[in-house]
């Protein structure tokens, strides 16, 4: 058993009951280590057995879907944690509710994972409600599964496009509203001195300390690149968002062309892969674009708390409750 990607589309709750309680009875048969992040577990366990409940690990929904570099990293992680033993996810992706960015940063992560976890002993069924879906998010859905599974059971699907689907690098990032200035520093031969800086403006423009720990790892890592593989040369501009923080790291030559880059595991045996890897487990969400005249990378640190105070009671949308310490140790608890 390699690594097996499989979407559920379906309009009615009945289906997706029908449909995911089997392949939960299915992975206990097995004996595989058996994971489900939905919405809703509840209902999906109350139509298991005693046996069958005990043997499926639930996990908040929007704890795995926490972010897509820390997505992959604790799918990864699963895989590497509990194998030999077979692991078997039924999960419910986010493909809604996000702005345009966000939504397409989690297709992104859906288009590259079969290449990504390929040689792991995993199936991940990705379950998928389309009665809230217009016809844009309907077709990226289709275009990053390459296995439906139908009532008849699972087949290839023929408008499947991997990474092909999401990997054009666009000329510039999405449009964001500016709150307040934006603080310039430039990328020189110090990286200390650069750590420094950063972490003295992230403590001034109010980021949480683990954000601030987050934004010097992040922005450590793209420097580096820039000096060793890039321009030798570039800038790091950092600014208020509405609802979050935003950094962008401008490497002068333009030689990062993939926006896919660090989306794969395999791209640690790489030097520049290895920072992209990293940073995207350390920031919220992380674009990738540019031209021959330069690359920009901008990072996206959410401000949690802003989110949490639209929610009085601090729960997210799976019921689970928020939890602001340690997010880069997402990997650990995502393993039980």
């Amino acid at each position: 058993m390699t690594f097996e990607h499989q979407g559920l589309l379906f309009h009615r709750e009945r289906r997706f009951h029908e449909v995911t309680r089997e392949r939960l009875r299915s992975a206990v048969r097995e004996n595989a280590h058996v994971v489900l992040a939905v919405t809703d577990p509840a209902v999906l366990l109350g139509g298991l057995d005693p046996h069958e409940r005990g043997r499926v690990h639930v996990i908040g929904r929007d704890t795995l879907y926490d972010a897509p570099g820390r997505t992959l990293a604790a799918l990864h992680r699963l895989a590497l944690v509990h194998g030999p033993v077979p692991v078997s996810v039924v999960a419910e992706p986010p493909v809604t509710g996000g702005s345009t960015m966000e939504l397409r940063e989690w297709h992104r992560l859906e288009s590259v994972l079969s290449t990504a976890l390929a040689p792991m002993r995993m199936r991940l069924l990705c379950v998928h409600d389309l009665r809230p879906l217009g016809p844009g998010a309907r077709a990226a859905v289709r275009a990053t599964h390459p296995t439906l599974l139908e009532a008849e059971g699972p087949r290839p699907n023929p408008a499947y496009l991997g990474t092909q689907a999401f990997g054009h690098r666009p000329p510039a990032p999405e449009p964001l509203p500016v709150r307040g200035p934006v603080h310039r520093l430039e990328i020189g031969q110090s990286l200390p001195r650069l750590r420094e800086d950063l972490t003295s403006l992230g403590t001034g423009l109010g980021l949480p300390s683990d954000r601030v720990e987050s934004l010097v790892v992040a922005v450590n890592e793209l420097a580096a690149n820039v000096l060793e593989h890039g321009a030798g040369k570039g800038s790091v501009q950092v600014w208020r968002g509405e609802d979050r923080w935003v950094c962008d790291v401008f490497d002068e030559r333009g030689g990062l062309s993939d926006p896919l880059a660090g989306y794969r595991p395999a791209d640690t045996l790489r030097p520049r892969g290895y920072g992209l890897w990293i940073t995207r487990q350390t920031c919220d969400f992380l674009e990738i674009s540019g031209s021959g005249e330069g690359s920009l990378v901008r990072l996206h640190f959410l401000d949690q708390e802003r989110a949490d105070r639209a929610q009085p009671d601090g729960t997210r949308s799976d019921g689970s409750r928020a939890d602001h310490g340690g997010r880069r140790g997402q990997e650990a608890r995502l393993t039980p």
